[in-house]
């Protein structure tokens, strides 16, 4: 049986921020990473990229087997965490092994939710999760000719995007009234509708799929939708048997404090399969962010060796980016996919025939959110200023009138 100090279940963003804050303070205890993948450690956010051949399975990874080595991290591959023995201390993986740690962080992200479809058991589908699913997509595409996508969130998109310009016919089902619902509003969500229909997209929206059989889908008014290769991109959550009869907490996530750590001592959690604490609002929730997953992993990390530059986590705030079809659209933030909150001052810019949006989204002048499409903002400037609650008023009509440049000023300023 291997032992170690620290264990790591989980080789994405969260769990290598962990590992790097580890051998910050601590460069030689007993240090494993356990990956319930075959690949070295990626991004997820990379997989629509392998999909379109843009990017190479070989060269995505984050992390390699030399750094590995210098680091002494014993990274392990295929190592899908079954159960948890926190009071000896124990983790049992599938073909039977177990490891003994001293200290545990869960980084293990989630999974795709299947949506309850009559006869879904019996067709073939593709979901977009992992490195595997990506190359299992993109061969599928090769011998398909219409495809159907099940939700119109970042995934959904993002594939419907690589299927069309492989010269599919694609179809988008999406039970709300536009793409992208909770990240843009319907004037946003619009031009980037405009582009997906440009390239022959076919949305329906305001639509659900009553059942499925080989080749077809029933739509819920009784539409048929042929189709070859189908795609479920109906969201995610976090995967967590492995936690039955461990005595960890869990809520829709594995539940944590504000520096990571779960209800029992020297176990923490970290990154898709956290609850953690919202920067704009009450309660909790998955965050399912890639930055936010790295500030956890680092927290988490910190913990772990008691580093006393440790900081609690601040709370999530969302951040996307996304490009479609050559064009760009940004979201940061609350109040920027919906009707205006009370005691907020939103500033609105929409040009159809320019292809441009823009919405800024302030409370007693500090920015709360952020949203543009094809609009140059940069959106790791405006997520810090959110955090840090900056207040504008000095420079609000400058901000309002150019928020990329005098948003770099405030921040060469705040980082100094």
């Amino acid at each position: 049986m291997q032992s170690c100090t620290y264990l790591i279940v989980g080789a994405s963003h969260a769990g290598l921020a962990a590992a790097d804050a580890i051998r910050m303070i601590d460069p030689a205890s007993p240090l494993i990473l356990a990956s319930r993948d075959s690949h070295l450690p990626y991004s997820p956010t990379i997989l629509p990229y392998v999909v379109s051949g843009r990017s190479k399975a070989e060269r995505t990874a984050l992390r390699s087997e030399a750094f590995f080595k210098e680091k002494s991290i014993t990274f392990l591959r295929q190592a899908q965490l079954q159960s948890i023995n926190a009071e000896k201390g124990l983790a049992h993986f599938d073909q039977g092994t177990s490891i003994r740690f001293d200290k545990l962080l869960l980084a293990t992200g989630a999974a795709p939710s299947l949506p309850a479809i009559p006869g879904l058991g019996d067709v073939a589908f593709h979901v977009l999760r992992t490195m595997d699913d990506a190359l299992g997509l993109k061969t599928a595409m090769k011998g398909a000719r219409r495809a159907l996508v099940l939700g119109a969130g970042l995934i959904g998109t993002h594939a419907a995007e690589n299927m069309a310009e492989a010269g599919m016919t694609v179809s988008i089902v999406e039970p709300q009234m536009q793409l992208l619902p909770g990240y843009f509003d319907s004037q946003a969500s619009s031009l980037i509708e405009k582009a997906f229909e440009g390239h022959g997209i076919d949305l329906k929206f305001g639509r659900s799929v009553a059942s499925l059989k080989p080749g077809v889908a029933v739509l819920d008014d009784g539409q048929d939708v042929p189709f070859d290769l189908l795609l479920i991109a109906t969201g995610v959550r976090p995967a967590l048997s492995y936690l039955d009869g461990s005595g960890i907490r869990i809520d829709r996530g594995i539940l944590v404090d504000e520096r990571q750590r779960t209800n029992l001592p020297a176990v923490w959690a970290a990154g898709d399969c956290a609850q953690v604490r919202l920067f704009q609002s009450e309660g909790t929730g998955v965050a399912g962010i890639l930055p936010m997953a790295v500030e956890q992993g680092r927290i988490a990390g910190q913990g772990m060796v008691d580093d006393e530059g440790q900081k609690p986590f601040p709370g999530a705030v969302s951040l996307n980016t996304y490009s479609f079809f050559g064009q760009q659209a940004i979201s940061v933030g609350a109040g920027i996919s919906g009707a205006d909150s009370p005691g907020t001052e939103t500033v609105l810019r929409f040009d159809e025939g320019a292809k441009t949006y823009l919405r800024l989204v302030l409370k007693e002048d500090r920015l709360v959110g952020a949203a543009s499409v094809n609009h140059p903002l940069d959106p790791g400037i405006l997520w810090q200023l959110i955090l840090r609650q900056t207040d504008l008023s000095d420079v609000k009509e400058r901000f309002l009138a150019d928020p990329k440049t005098t948003g770099r000023l405030l921040m060469s300023r705040l980082w100094r």
